[in-house]
């Protein structure tokens, strides 16, 4: 089994219908039944009635415990299906919407990496991320909490939500405040806008990765420039498809960023949500999109190398996957 890494993963998206339901039980909390499909996946309709749907279900988070819950959740299942490390993307703003405070959520988030490791061996990371729809204050706010409550595991600072409406430039400010305090920086962008939404991102933000970021085959000069600048595109085509950001697989741009030589890793996304998960993208890459082995390895690579994972860490994880390799 290939060793799998992955970059882009939001936490409170995470999480299937059966834990949904268990922590709505524990919480006392009613959950509209409406939002379940079958096969532990959700029912929305578009971007925005995703969105929805997404915050209703991560309303069942009450404690720093159910934080623990769903991070441990994941990060097992990942290891289960070849992960080896992980940067989960937590949300202070749902956390706060469901009255948890930041330093709570951040224990739950902690304790569950500790024990994922224990239990499995796997690596899992923090990516303290804003929402932009929220609001420009709200995101200065989370930037503020992520540098006032520094932690190993705390890595890096990004922003999620409406692309469309809550343009990049916007939100220089938070990703100052969080640049400066020492975390290294991503957002989401060329996902629901097309590649002016990518350049804004790495001209008024300190980023040194998108999320998303597949709409920059539309520029061939902006292609060239994320090379030249080392900028890494957290792609996750399982969601492109299933938010119609492509219509279907055999328009989306995978294999055609690659060629141009950017450099990508493979990611899952809200994997309940969308249908899917990492070894699902894996599975995509190689039979959907015809890579070789020794390229799924090299998402794997620029994953480990593109993650903002301290060196010592970066070093532990390319020997396991030389190990796999030799």
């Amino acid at each position: 089994m290939i060793p799998k890494a992955e970059l882009h993963v939001h936490a409170e998206g995470s999480f299937p219908p059966s834990l949904v339901a268990q922590l709505a039980t524990k919480n006392n909390i009613a959950i509209p039944s409406h939002i379940f499909g079958p096969h532990e996946t959700f029912v929305w309709k578009d971007f925005l009635d995703f969105l929805k749907t997404y915050d209703t279900a991560s309303h069942v988070l009450q404690s720093g415990d159910d934080y623990y819950a769903i991070i441990y959740d994941y990060l097992m299942r990942s290891a289960k299906n070849g992960g080896i490390y992980c940067e989960l993307m937590v949300s202070p703003d749902h956390a706060r919407i469901c009255g948890i405070p930041y330093e709570a959520m951040l224990d739950g988030c902690i304790r569950a990496i500790d024990q994922a490791r224990k239990d499995s061996g796997i690596e899992g990371r923090l990516i303290i991320t804003c929402v932009r729809h929220f609001d420009i204050d709200a995101c200065i706010e989370v930037a503020k909490l992520a540098v006032k409550h520094p932690h190993p595991y705390v890595v890096g600072f990004g922003m999620g939500g409406d692309e469309v409406n809550f343009p990049n430039r916007q939100f220089s400010k938070p990703f100052q405040i969080a640049h400066e305090g020492g975390l290294q920086c991503t957002t989401h962008a060329g996902e629901m806008l097309g590649a002016e939404s990518v350049w804004e991102a790495i001209n008024y933000l300190p980023v040194k990765r998108i999320g998303h970021g597949v709409r920059a085959i539309e520029d061939a000069n902006l292609i060239q420039t994320l090379i030249e600048r080392d900028i890494t595109l957290e792609v996750c085509p399982g969601s492109n498809i299933a938010l119609q950001v492509y219509p279907d697989f055999a328009s989306h741009p995978l294999r055609a960023l690659y060629e141009a030589g950017v450099k990508m890793t493979l990611n899952s996304d809200d994997p309940p949500f969308f249908n899917t998960h990492l070894a699902h993208e894996y599975h995509l890459a190689e039979h959907t999109f015809g890579f070789q082995p020794k390229e799924l390895i090299q998402f794997t690579r620029n994953a480990i190398t593109s993650s903002f994972a301290d060196a010592a860490t970066k070093d532990m994880l390319l020997r396991k996957l030389d190990g796999y390799v030799h």
